[in-house]
């Protein structure tokens, strides 16, 4: 079990030995508390604004997942990528202290947070997630990950309104292949078009503030929202720093996708976004392992030369 308490002062959650064998096992666990009650209402409110705002869309951080994102269309799986950038009241919660802790002890002590979003599935209209593995949206296949998601709810989530799913002892099949969501390379979503048993799928109900976690190569899937209300998640990914290999695996779906936020993204990062995000990384903290930094150095790099080859 996960022992935390609920109120203002809760220490850092702490997972037994039996939960984290489970989590090697099956690849992902879930856990009863990790937001206190407390901030739920803060985030509702902060993601309340942020998508009001469609905070972060001209940089490419708000955006549909599930269709072609154009700025006429309905979102059926609205989300922003870093919300944090545009809230920093995000910063100091005791669910981003309590997720770090939960990472830490199944990656090790070198385990930082490298990203973080957020997934709103409107009302009798949110879309179907598609089965994947995180890993699978990794850019560059000159890295060895190992990263955990921690996925938390800001409200019951059930069958009808989309809780998670994930296959038990996917993460150990290693990347399978992937492909554009529905064959269409304008949508951002990925969906496993691999071999695997989706009926050994293991549904994953919560209460607010509880939170599954899951390894980076853990397929999970999360159905559409059939309910009267919305349904918020909030996901923060933890990694320890990529280190690179001589394992080249494929990951050439990425490259053939064409989507509308990433053609918003390059002309931001050509028009100074570029030190936006270095300076945002500087003030995270990103940057002081030097592990991380040699990493980040590194795609950095690789994001230059792809910029000026297409520019």
């Amino acid at each position: 079990m996960l022992t935390t308490r609920r109120d203002a002062d809760e220490r850092p959650a702490q997972l037994n030995a039996t939960v984290i064998a489970e989590f090697r096992d099956r690849g992902f666990i879930a856990v009863p508390h990790v937001a206190p009650l407390t901030e739920l209402e803060l985030l509702r409110t902060v993601f309340d604004r942020l998508f009001a705002e469609r905070a972060g869309r001209q940089e490419g951080a708000h955006f549909d997942m599930l269709g072609d994102d154009s700025d006429k269309s309905a979102l059926a799986l609205p989300t922003i990528i870093n919300p944090i950038n545009y809230a920093p009241e995000l910063r100091h919660l005791q669910v981003r202290k309590n997720a770090n802790a939960i990472a830490r002890q199944l990656l090790g002590p070198g385990a930082t947070n490298s990203f973080e979003h957020v997934i709103l599935k409107p009302a009798r209209e949110g879309g179907v997630t598609p089965w994947h593995q995180d890993e699978a949206y990794r850019v560059d296949p000159g890295f060895a990950y190992e990263q955990v998601s921690v996925w938390v709810p800001l409200q019951d989530v059930t069958l009808e309104n989309g809780c998670m799913a994930f296959v038990p002892g996917s993460h150990r099949l290693g990347v399978l292949p992937h492909r554009s969501a529905g064959g269409d390379s304008r949508v951002h979503a990925i969906e496993c078009s691999g071999e695997f048993d989706h009926t050994a799928a293991i549904a994953c109900p919560l209460s607010a503030g509880g939170a599954t976690v899951h390894h980076g190569r853990t397929l999970h899937f999360a159905g559409s929202n059939r309910s009267d209300a919305p349904r918020y998640a909030y996901i923060l990914i933890f990694e320890i720093p990529p280190e690179p290999t001589l394992e080249r695996r494929d990951s050439s779906w990425n490259g053939r996708r064409q989507t509308a936020n990433m053609l918003r993204k390059r002309h931001w990062r050509l028009r100074g976004g570029l030190v936006v995000e270095a300076y945002r990384n500087l003030r995270s903290g990103t940057w002081c392992q030097p592990a991380r930094l040699r990493y980040e150095l590194r795609r950095a790099l690789r994001v230059l030369r792809l910029l000026i080859g297409r520019s």
